[in-house]
């Protein structure tokens, strides 16, 4: 239920133990989506070589991106063609992906059953990185 700008504050609860779970709950939230930008790195506009260039990289002097990231950014595409997006813009595409619970006949003859949307070749892409079958 968190946005994509995820807050601890305001806290609106009184006691200690909820206090606790809203605070558990905003960790949860970080942690799922740093998961999900490490994984989602390739067709995100970050660095997807960050974590190589940590351990070799000066920890004092100024970080630069990648030649990656620089083309990322110049071009708005990846290496393999596919449209780099923010964080917030990719849940929005893929949220145009949906269940529909169809119903037909009626009384003791009626039947119930749920489809998916067809994924887009990019939505099937972004679920590969996450490791979701779509």
């Amino acid at each position: 239920m968190k946005s994509i700008d995820l807050h601890v504050r305001p806290i609106r609860h009184r006691t200690e133990a909820h206090v606790r779970a809203h605070i558990f709950l905003c960790m949860l939230a970080y942690y799922v989506e740093w998961h999900m930008r490490k994984a989602l790195s390739p067709v995100l506009f970050q660095d997807d070589e960050l974590d190589q260039a940590r351990w070799t990289s000066d920890p004092v002097a100024q970080a630069e991106p990648s030649e990656r990231a620089r083309a990322k950014r110049r071009t708005k595409t990846t290496a393999d063609g596919w449209p780099v997006l923010s964080l917030g813009t990719l849940l929005t595409e893929l949220a145009t992906r949906c269940k529909n619970t169809c119903r037909a006949g009626e009384g003791k003859t009626a039947i119930h059953f749920d489809q998916l949307t067809e994924p887009t070749p990019f939505q099937a892409h972004v679920f590969g990185l996450l490791g979701i079958k779509p």
